[in-house]
């Protein structure tokens, strides 16, 4: 069997991404797969989040930008030290303009190229507008995708691409550190934070946790939790969190005791409040947080209508969480069905925690690199 080499190119290498590209290199290396990691620098946009990783085997490149009228680009280059490869995994961006060049050398039976992404994009202000119908042009002139969730997964085949060339890659991050602080925090610490925040024992919660801004539905949530506390008088809602909107949700907090604002809350602080609940309020973009919900056995609350990323579709209504319409009585309603029927509470909770078992970075790492074997081999056997 002959040497095989795989490149995957990154416009930036986050910090929840490290683990999985180690993983993924290693599992390569013991199939005879040589795999290299192409990124750039963050800009600054992209600097002030605080999320960039750093890999000592990664090739760092300088990224170029392009301004063409009201589109974007940016190139992404193949290092010189680097030989051509057999596959290329790239981004499904429209702004990814090296991707151009690799599909060119991929139409002359040079290269396979996979894509890596959503198949759309679901934050999209105008999603018939030019872009979309561009990236739905190139959707499916690819070897093989690497689907992040099942929401791409139906978009591809519904498009016309073989079944058979797609990996469902179930989306995931590492949260093996956060099961463990999960499991560290002790009666007392809960006891304790209970007090702090003048939280009656057994009373219910919810919290919210992820950035302050307009898509996260804040307005809705703040209606929500007003309609639960009116009818569930010991109700709290923890905020977890920061961004743009905080002046909104300090404005809000400061006449309601029961709304508490914590910032943004990592480690075992973070760890502690997700114990604290029973529900993670979240009416609106729903994304790889739900992962965090599942591991603490949270029933994740969001609605139908918002713009949400893939990985909502972790989420079953009536199952291990709730998506109601975009009513707000109707979602605060369904929170307090629950509130008032412990043992279906208990039930959607148990099942949220089964599905953190499904949703691993384990799982992720294992279907990543069982794609690739397969396109480099299984695709090439049938040529």
């Amino acid at each position: 069997m002959s040497v095989k080499h795989v490149i995957c190119f990154q416009q930036r290498l986050t910090h929840y991404r490290e683990t999985f590209f180690e993983q993924v290199k290693d599992q390569l290396n013991s199939k005879g797969i040589v795999f290299d990691l192409v990124h750039g620098l963050p800009d600054a946009a992209t600097l002030s989040k605080n999320d960039s990783g750093h890999l000592s085997w990664a090739h760092v490149v300088d990224v170029k930008n392009y301004r063409f009228g009201k589109f974007s680009g940016v190139w992404v280059p193949l290092p010189k030290t680097i030989s051509m490869p057999d596959l290329v995994v790239v981004t499904q961006e429209n702004k990814l303009l090296a991707n151009y060049a690799w599909l060119l050398r991929r139409f002359f039976g040079q290269v396979k190229i996979a894509y890596w992404g959503h198949g759309a994009n679901f934050q999209s202000d105008v999603p018939a507008g030019l872009r979309e119908r561009f990236k739905q042009l190139l959707l499916t002139r690819v070897d093989w995708w690497f689907a992040y969730t099942q929401m791409t997964v139906d978009i591809l085949k519904k498009s016309g691409y073989p079944t058979a060339q797609i990996t469902n890659l179930n989306n995931a991050i590492d949260t093996d550190a956060f099961r463990g602080e999960l499991a560290a925090v002790s009666d007392t610490e809960l006891s304790a934070a209970r007090k702090e925040f003048g939280i009656q024992p057994g009373a219910p919660v919810g919290i919210f946790c992820g950035s302050l801004y307009p898509d996260k539905k804040l307005d809705f949530l703040v209606a929500a939790i007003d309609i639960i506390r009116l009818n569930s008088p010991d109700f709290h809602c923890i905020v977890l969190g920061d961004g743009p909107s905080m002046p909104y949700m300090r404005e809000a907090a400061a006449s309601r005791p029961w709304l508490h604002l914590t910032g943004v809350t990592k480690g075992a602080k973070k760890a502690l409040y997700f114990r604290m609940a029973e529900f993670m309020l979240n009416p609106g973009l729903v994304g790889l947080h739900v992962v965090d919900a599942f591991c603490a056995g949270l029933v994740m609350a969001t609605t139908s209508g918002a713009r949400h990323s893939p990985e909502v579709c972790y989420l079953h209504h009536g199952v291990n969480g709730i998506m109601t319409g975009d009513s707000v009585e109707e979602y605060a309603q369904a929170i307090l069905d629950l509130i008032a029927d412990p043992l279906r509470l208990q039930q959607y909770r148990s099942a949220a925690l089964a599905d953190a078992d499904v949703y691993t970075l384990d799982n992720m790492v294992s279907q990543f690199v069982d794609g690739i074997v397969k396109c480099l081999w299984d695709r090439e056997a049938k040529q």
